[in-house]
């Protein structure tokens, strides 16, 4: 893919309405638990975006007739028991298509050898590796350093009991809990750290459910216990918004102090990224909230937090921008597992940000900001990473003079309309 570099220029206000998109991460999901369903499963408003095209063509491979109808919605025809793959998976740069469908490869009788792009094959898979070695499964990473390519020995999962840790990424625990309601015994999850981004467990759990599938979590989500013997039921999902990609609206609208409504983002989600909401409320922004929108009504300056984002890992790259803009010093925790996503998003954002003129550091587990310097234009590096991109790209609009991002085609891994919607409500962004 070539490289695409954005000439955005300082903008003063915006105002109109738009659509969120449709939730990566529920799309991942549906179609993972519809694969593996004997019957046919709709997945209306999916998501289509690099990611999740990944984890349809995985779950294609692995047996599954999927085809998009008119309307854009997903029809799949799953099967309870997976087929070996004719050749490698190639999960792109998805990690969440690599780590959710590693345990349902060891359900398949042969042996299944996933990999990916130069960013996904420089992330950890150990743990989750680990965890289902001690369910019977022979697997390996190829270069033996924990990450992908990955190979796996299927014929079945034994169960019994895995610990795990909690704190590198909750997708470990997800696609655990996809494979194992078909081992042959029960199993017990024990986590050997807190978990984080407990939201993300939750909403696998209620995909689970729809398919009538049923997992037992301890109340401290220190441990969970799966059944054996389980049947994946087909189930009908109708995809809400994605709070994660809107995060990025609602930032670009608090940051200039704007008037924008964001919609198709339910009240009553299960996303930990509405989270959103109450950063901004605590930045005094102006918001409401309905039944299916987000709107802000401006704000008349932005104020320094104090705020843990350990279960919400996908808010820091925009909230971090939003700080630099607020007077006074705010402090992001619960940071450190930034360094093992698409690029080490702690390193990115200092980086960036004070490229721009801003005055951020980063401490372990801590971000910190000294908030309300004067913004100016720069030449910026997405560092390959949508989030990264989509940041830059929101302190852009508040730089003064005219700032070049360069690299902005990642930014099709999860929200590839960013930039048209931007640019609909007012935003001075031209592709170079």
């Amino acid at each position: 893919m070539d490289l695409v570099d954005l000439i955005v220029r300082e903008t003063g206000s915006l105002a109109g309405s738009v659509k969120a998109p449709s939730s990566k991460a529920l799309t991942h999901r549906a179609l993972v638990a519809a694969s593996l369903s004997d019957g046919r499963s709709r997945i209306k408003n999916p998501l289509i975006c690099d990611d999740t095209l990944a984890t349809l063509d995985a779950c294609h491979m692995l047996g599954a007739e999927i085809s998009q109808s008119e309307n854009a919605a997903f029809e799949v025809q799953g099967r309870s028991k997976p087929l070996t793959p004719s050749d490698m998976i190639n999960c792109r740069d998805s990690a969440s298509t690599m780590r959710f469908l590693a345990p349902v490869c060891a359900l398949a009788d042969g042996v299944t050898v996933l990999t990916g792009g130069e960013s996904l094959r420089g992330r950890p898979m150990e743990p989750l590796l680990q965890a289902l070695r001690q369910l019977g499964v022979q697997c390996h990473s190829v270069r033996g350093d924990g990450c992908p390519p990955l190979v796996i020995f299927g014929g079945g999962i034994e169960g019994g009991r895995a610990s795990i840790r909690g704190d590198i990424s909750s997708q470990f625990i997800s696609g655990l809990l996809f494979a194992l309601p078909m081992a042959r015994v029960d199993t017990s999850i024990v986590l050997s750290t807190p978990l984080e981004s407990r939201p993300y467990v939750n909403m696998t759990c209620d995909i689970l459910l729809k398919h009538r599938v049923k997992i037992e979590v301890q109340q401290d989500y220190s441990g969970f216990r799966v059944p054996c013997g389980q049947r994946y039921l087909p189930s009908d999902h109708s995809i809400e918004g994605d709070y994660s990609s809107a995060a990025f609206l609602m930032a670009t609208a608090a940051a200039t102090g704007s008037h924008v409504r964001i919609r198709n983002l339910w009240e009553n989600s299960l996303q930990g990224d509405r989270l959103m909401v109450s950063v901004l409320e605590k930045m005094m922004v102006q918001i409401a909230v309905g039944r299916d929108f987000v709107e802000v009504r401006g704000t008349r300056g932005l104020e320094a937090v104090d705020i843990d984002l350990r279960h919400n890992p996908d808010l820091v790259p925009v909230c971090t921008v939003l700080v630099c803009l607020a007077h006074g010093k705010s402090l992001i925790r619960g940071v450190k597992r930034l360094r093992f996503k698409e690029s080490d998003r702690t390193a990115a954002l200092v980086s960036e940000l004070r490229k721009l003129g801003a005055d951020v550091n980063a401490f372990d587990d801590v971000i910190e900001v000294d908030g309300g310097k004067k913004l100016r234009g720069a030449e910026l590096d997405s560092h390959g990473d949508h989030r990264i991109a989509m940041a830059c790209l929101v302190a852009a609009l508040k730089a003064e003079g005219t700032t070049v991002v360069h690299g902005v085609e990642c930014i099709n891994k999860s929200y590839p309309d960013f930039v048209r919607d931007v640019v609909s409500i007012g935003g001075k962004i031209i592709e170079q």
